[in-house]
């Protein structure tokens, strides 16, 4: 049923996605084309192509049975054998937003399994929802109808994710914990991960996850994330 679910919400995802790259060679990607001598239209890719091509492989994922068939490479050796599942189910979501978007397919992989725990159905104390754990204003923020559908909540998430990047310099760090307190309180303190206990743990199990998601080509310290 969560495939046909997944299967089924694909049809969100379907705009033009255009690559600039200005002057100073700062990249930027948007369905909307920009105006100006400062722009350089340098790529055009059409959403439906990428599910076209990603579309195939889940179906071949999943049997008769409803069992998912892992043919993507292994996730996380710690996660459990339900979580792997769902993983391998939402991977191509998680592909071609990270495509849309120029994000990283395992940070959003990391977000998603310490939000939910790949739980599409989770409902936090604050009322977060989702996948991603949207806020409803959040979700209200980037078009996001339905935050228990997966492919609006992957979306509305990985935009978000993008934009809290941009704000923070790409410093990934500083994003998660806007992600997880809100903009405004990194602001608040400075560019720094608030002094928010939940917020530090939060950001160091993401980076912990993150790791787990490219043990061979990512190393990075979470004791850092202080």
């Amino acid at each position: 049923m969560l495939g046909a679910v997944a299967l089924a919400s694909w049809g969100t995802v379907r705009a033009d996605i255009y690559k600039y790259v200005d002057a100073t060679g700062n990249v930027y990607f948007t369905d909307t084309p920009l105006q100006g001598n400062r722009y350089k239209l340098e790529w055009q890719r059409e959403s439906s192509k990428v599910i076209r091509e990603i579309k195939p492989q889940l179906e071949s994922n999943i049997t008769a049975r409803g069992r998912v068939i892992t043919s993507q490479p292994k996730p996380a050796p710690d996660l459990s054998q339900s979580q792997s599942r769902q993983r391998e189910l939402y991977h191509p979501l998680v592909l071609a937003n990270a495509r849309r978007y120029g994000l990283s397919p395992s940070l959003l992989h990391a977000i998603i399994r310490a939000e939910s725990a790949y739980d599409p159905m989770a409902v936090s104390r604050a009322g977060a929802q989702g996948l991603m754990q949207l806020m409803p204003e959040t979700a209200a923020r980037y078009g996001v109808r339905n935050s228990f559908d997966p492919a609006e909540n992957i979306r509305g998430g990985s935009a978000y994710l993008r934009d809290l990047l941009d704000m923070f310099d790409q410093d990934v760090k500083l994003a998660l914990a806007a992600y997880n307190a809100g903009e405004g309180a990194v602001m608040q303190y400075g560019h720094q991960i608030p002094p928010y206990a939940e917020t530090q743990d939060y950001v160091r199990r993401v980076l912990r996850f993150y790791a787990a998601e490219r043990p061979n080509s990512f190393i990075l310290s979470v004791q850092s994330a202080r």
